[in-house]
């Protein structure tokens, strides 16, 4: 019989099932796409968020336990369990050398990366690098690998794991890791969830999914209703402000919108509607994604004038350019008059400080509700430039409750032999919010955990320290 069956490809299956082979058991993962698809949103991500008490190759200064727990403290608002938390800020510590192990490369943080030198480690080629060199690491060490094997239930007996079916194929194995992502894209969960707004819109019609097109949460879906213990509000996720041009599925890191810290951002109405400048951007991006789907239509427009370019990661998609702002209210759509007023309201707001976007500056307006606490400067340069921003979906935080162990719950029992990693687990350290590269902390961290854990229950632990 098989020792281990992971069921997923992104990262976390892929840390999971190179742990329990690297522990002496027999591996099979189990991936929903096809091969040239394969890495759920893994393929898509580009750093890990990375604990370090001193300079080390690739990251600067040093970014301490309690730094890292303050910050993933203030985004979650408390909704967060602070023992998982601290195993995954301990686990990103020392993780890195045996990345590089299996084949991962990392980079200095990215020119237009804002303020992330000193607190993630950049992949090499990106997350689709990582991906590929954990693939070609499983397939020498001799994990099996099957495509387009989706697993939509498994066999349960009294909370122990017996068997996955592909299909009608039943495959049987000691322990199991489930590692095979969120709902994100099932787009019927997604409306069910978010239901109805004050204006009779159904708001995730208009969501985009920057991520994989196969983390459809069927299996997730089976195991609440089997009588896993579940963690996580269903509307909770890594939800970005991305291009309204994007593509439904896989836009993926190029769609992101990262201008919105260096000017303003108006909805249909052409009215600001949050502080665009409350901290720095990796802390405050994926909020921007629940800020948009709050608007009427689900849309709005981040405005810039000539002063912010070069200063952000361009999109893919250049901006709608304008030499002066009624003409770029006209060319977005917006009502003139009302955009005017936004911005002559927001210009003459604004108090004169010493601007610096590496830090949080002293540029903050006055007697404007809301205020723009940072980097606040007038637009006033042209040409201006405006970008139409949607809502974009990264992954879901409904998941399923674990422990230390990495293990399922039911009743508030910890399952012997099924193990949970990555984003159907994250909602137990990220119950809201999202700062850059945790998601690939949280799920290397329990994907190792989940991977040896699911060995140890195999008896591969026990066998080799016997031998």
């Amino acid at each position: 019989m098989l020792d281990v069956l992971v069921i997923g490809g992104g990262n976390a299956a892929l840390c999971a099932a190179l742990m329990a082979r690297e522990a002496g058991a027999s591996v099979m993962l189990l991936e929903a796409s096809p091969r040239d698809w394969r890495g759920g949103n893994s393929q898509h991500t580009r750093n890990l968020r990375c604990m370090h008490d001193a300079p080390q190759d690739v990251l600067v200064d040093a970014y301490p336990e309690e730094e890292f727990w303050q910050d993933l403290l203030k985004v979650t608002g408390g909704a967060t369990d602070e023992a998982l938390a601290r195993l995954v800020i301990r686990a990103s510590s020392t993780c890195r050398p045996w990345m590089v192990r299996h084949g991962v490369r990392f980079q200095p943080s990215l020119s237009g990366a804002l303020h992330t030198a000193r607190t993630n480690a950049f992949f090499m080629g990106g997350g689709k690098a990582l991906v590929n060199a954990y693939y070609r690491s499983a397939e020498r060490l001799g994990v099996a690998i099957r495509y387009q094997a989706p697993v939509e239930r498994i066999e349960l007996q009294d909370g122990r794991f017996v068997a996955a079916f592909v299909g009608d194929e039943r495959i049987e194995a000691r322990a199991c890791v489930l590692a095979s992502g969120g709902f994100e894209s099932n787009r019927e969960w997604l409306r069910e969830a978010w239901g109805v707004n004050e204006r009779g819109e159904h708001p995730a019609d208009n969501f985009l999914i920057r991520g994989t097109r196969f983390n459809t949460g069927v299996l997730l879906k089976h195991l609440l209703d089997a009588g896993a213990d579940r963690i996580g509000d269903p509307t909770q996720a890594h939800m970005v402000a991305i291009d309204a041009r994007a593509p439904l599925y896989d836009g993926g890191i190029c769609t992101r919108i990262d201008c919105v810290s260096l000017g303003v951002v108006v909805n249909r109405d052409a009215e600001r509607f949050y502080d665009e400048g409350e901290d720095f951007w990796p802390k405050r991006y994926a909020i921007w994604g629940r800020l948009v789907a709050q608007q009427p239509g689900q849309q709005a427009w981040s405005i810039i004038d000539a002063k912010a370019v070069g200063r952000f990661m361009p999109p893919v998609f250049p901006g709608t350019q304008a030499d002066t702002l009624p003409g770029l209210a006209r060319a977005l759509g917006l009502d003139e008059t009302r955009f005017m007023q936004t911005l002559q309201a927001y210009n003459a707001a604004c108090r004169e400080g010493r601007f610096d976007h590496t830090v949080l500056d002293d540029c903050t307006t006055a007697a404007l509700v809301p205020a723009k606490t940072h980097w606040a400067r007038p637009i006033d340069t042209p040409p201006f430039y405006g970008y139409a921003l949607r809502p974009g979906v990264t992954f879901t935080y409904l998941g399923l409750k674990t422990n230390e162990r990495a293990a399922v719950h039911f009743d508030g029992r910890p399952s012997p032999n099924l193990f949970v990693a990555g984003e159907m687990m994250a909602g137990n350290v990220l119950g809201r919010g999202y700062t850059a590269g945790v998601g690939m902390s949280i799920g290397t961290a329990f994907g190792r955990i989940a991977g040896t854990e699911a060995a140890r229950a195999a008896g591969k632990e026990e066998q080799r320290a016997a031998a």
